[in-house]
């Protein structure tokens, strides 16, 4: 059968392919971005808002100060909080997942039954039962261990089930192969298996610690000087629940953008491979 030649295609004129160029896809996503930005701001303006309050309250609710106790406030508590609970909530989740995947019946058990519980109790009632129930037992812990004890405890649970989906994701015959040629069963776990996995498991884990960072807001019952802690006490003061509010909400998306760039940094990290196979 004879086949023709496919008729070439007429070139793009040099004015279309120019302006592709200046309106690339980045070009039109931050533009998208700076008109949402634009409608979101516009928005809160409509509540004639009272910058000079803001302003003056800024500062603590950020953490450029410290608390009357000599210790962090406001975003810089936050963001403490936050950084030691995700490394406890790693290392619990971790070493949960482990046990869920060997076949030790008791260590099955054990992990088991506290994913199943954390998981499906809320968090403020965690909060409160290690704040409260503690000092029964005779551990008296301070406010601000107890909301680390519990934030851990609860993304713990759910980052076993993030991790051991990663790790059963990877094809088995990658282990197959590795035995193959003669690499021990801890080297192909943490060389072979557990890198492959982590393309998997980032993008639900940086999900669990945004909320994370969203949580910690609970923490505030038990008087911890966080930021919406803050925002509610400055809006109970000055009757300005909307600014305190409002400035609360846009640092809470703040530091959330921040933990979003680190997904995607780590993302281009264990996806280079993947993208030069493509």
């Amino acid at each position: 059968m004879t086949s023709f030649p496919t008729p070439p295609q007429p070139p793009q004129p040099v004015a279309e392919s120019r302006l592709r160029r200046i309106f690339g896809f980045r070009t039109r996503l931050y533009l998208t971005w700076a008109a949402m930005l634009g409608l979101f701001a516009s928005f809160f303006l409509s509540f004639d808002l009272k910058f000079s309050i803001i302003l003056d309250k800024l500062p603590n609710l950020i953490g450029l100060h410290l608390a009357p106790n000599g210790f962090l406030q406001g975003a810089a508590l936050t963001l403490f909080l936050c950084l030691c609970s995700i490394v406890t909530s790693s290392l619990l989740g971790f070493i949960t997942a482990l046990a869920r995947l060997s076949k030790s019946a008791v260590a099955f058990g054990i992990a088991s039954f506290y994913a199943s519980f954390f998981r499906g109790t809320p968090l403020l009632i965690q909060i409160l039962l290690i704040y409260l129930g503690l000092p029964q037992l005779g551990i008296v812990p301070g406010a601000i261990a107890a909301g680390i004890i519990a934030l851990s405890l609860n993304y713990g649970a759910y980052l076993s089930e993030i991790f051991r989906a990663g790790i059963l994701g990877v094809p088995h015959g990658q282990r197959e192969a590795s035995l193959a040629l003669g690499m021990r069963e801890t080297v192909i776990f943490w060389r072979v298996t557990l890198p492959q996995a982590m393309r998997t498991i980032i993008p639900p884990t940086t999900n669990q610690f945004i909320s994370m960072l969203k949580d910690s807001s609970l923490i505030s019952v038990m008087g911890v000087w966080e930021v919406m802690f803050l925002a509610q006490s400055y809006g109970r003061s000055s009757y300005r629940y909307i600014e305190m509010l409002t400035t609360a909400a846009v640092i809470y998306w703040v530091m959330s953008i921040g933990l979003e760039l680190i997904q995607a940094r780590m993302e281009r990290h264990y996806g280079k491979a993947y993208l030069q196979r493509s």
